[in-house]
């Protein structure tokens, strides 16, 4: 019997891929994901993943995504 795996990502939410081979610089960066797989037969988390510029979605494993964390906007820069 299989154990269960989290998913540790939410659909909507903004990836980036960790190995960038083979896409161009320009739509290698941002991807959201579209959907949440089943888990694959060696225990990795799937997501079905889109970049806007590309005409198509693609499938990546958890591994192979990493977060991409909010960076704050000149605005919200601390006073000095």
């Amino acid at each position: 019997m299989r154990s269960m795996t989290a998913h540790r990502f939410a659909v909507g939410q903004p990836v980036r891929m960790n190995n960038r081979f083979g896409l161009s610089p320009s739509t290698a960066e941002t991807y959201r994901i579209t959907a949440i797989l089943p888990v694959r037969e060696d225990n990795l988390p799937q997501y079905r993943i889109r970049n806007d510029d590309e005409r198509h979605e693609r499938v990546a494993t958890e591994d192979s995504l990493e977060e991409i964390r909010a960076q704050p906007s000149p605005g919200d820069a601390a006073p000095e």
